[in-house]
């Protein structure tokens, strides 16, 4: 029989498939959704004026259920290692220190900030309260598959900044010989130079002309690496991204053949598989798929 801790953990991490654990994976998710839209509307003026206190009742609801998914994670979390693995403040350290949980943590605390130190600005606390977007990711894989793309290219985009840093300290210079006494106001030095050239790279104009011939060519030469840096770091994530995808397809196929080697599925695995296939975002047809390749390769019946 488990414990009550050991089903709020299995609940709230989607540890088994089960439909209480699907509805408060639901709920949670429709209350963060609510929130961010709150958020949204509560922004526009006409709409905080007229609906305030509707906002505000609505605001503590959610804060209140926030905090005790917080609070229920903190505890439940104890359970997750033995004595033996550093016990019940391992677990919850690991999750107290996690992404999830600072996002979880910063997803309350405007609220209580508010409550303690009224004077603070509200637009700086918005900020903190659409963290809680974020909390949907717990959910989808694919805000982790993407941070885990960028780390395994963090090479790739560290000389990519590196290219970046040089172009800008060359380019910077090159306009600042080139347009400072023609518009000294605009390039009055090296590092205004600079911050011409990062906004010319990311947004394509600088808030600035060049004068000069050798200016404009350089203007069409910064754009055209704009571009060119564009392109390699698209493809860089876009490749890592589909990487990453697939290496988790080849988990899932490991798991499965591991659950088929005796020729039977059990239960428990049945239930790790579908906790899997959730966690990966794989739909019923990619599922099917590996399954169907699996039995054929080792001859067995669906």
């Amino acid at each position: 029989m488990k414990s009550l801790q050991t089903r709020i953990y299995d609940l709230l991490e989607g540890s088994v498939e089960n439909r209480a654990a699907r509805i408060c994976e639901i709920f949670i998710a429709t209350v963060v959704v609510l929130n961010v839209i709150a958020i949204i509307l509560e922004s526009v003026h006409e709409l905080h004026e007229a609906y305030a206190d509707y906002f505000h009742v609505f605001d503590v609801v959610s804060v209140m259920i926030f905090t005790l998914e917080y609070i229920l994670r903190v505890w439940s979390y104890g359970v997750k290692y033995q004595k033996g693995d550093g016990g019940a403040w391992r677990g919850r350290k690991e999750y107290i220190f996690s992404f999830y949980g600072f996002i979880d943590f910063f997803g309350t605390v405007p609220f209580y900030a508010q409550l303690l130190f009224p004077g603070l600005d509200l637009r700086f606390l918005r900020l903190f309260r659409l963290m809680r977007i974020f909390k949907l990711s717990r959910y989808n894989s694919a805000l982790s598959d993407l941070i885990e793309a960028v780390k395994a290219e963090r090479d790739s985009f560290a000389s990519a900044l590196f290219l970046l840093m040089i172009t800008c300290l060359l380019f910077s210079s090159l306009i600042y010989i080139a347009e400072g006494h023609v518009q000294p106001e605009v390039f009055p030095s090296i590092p205004a130079a600079m911050k011409w050239y990062l906004l010319t790279i990311i947004s394509g104009w600088g808030n600035a002309d060049p004068e000069t011939i050798i200016g404009v060519v350089l203007v069409v030469v910064t754009q055209v690496l704009a571009i060119a840096l564009a392109a390699i770091l698209t493809g860089v994530v876009a490749t890592a991204y589909t990487t990453q995808v697939e290496r988790r397809e080849i988990m899932y196929e490991t798991e499965i053949r591991e659950a088929l080697a005796d020729g039977i599925v059990t239960e428990e695995e049945s239930a790790r598989l579908e906790v899997l296939k959730r966690q990966f975002g794989m739909s019923d047809e990619q599922v099917e798929a590996i399954a169907r390749q699996v039995r054929e390769e080792k001859g067995i019946k669906s």
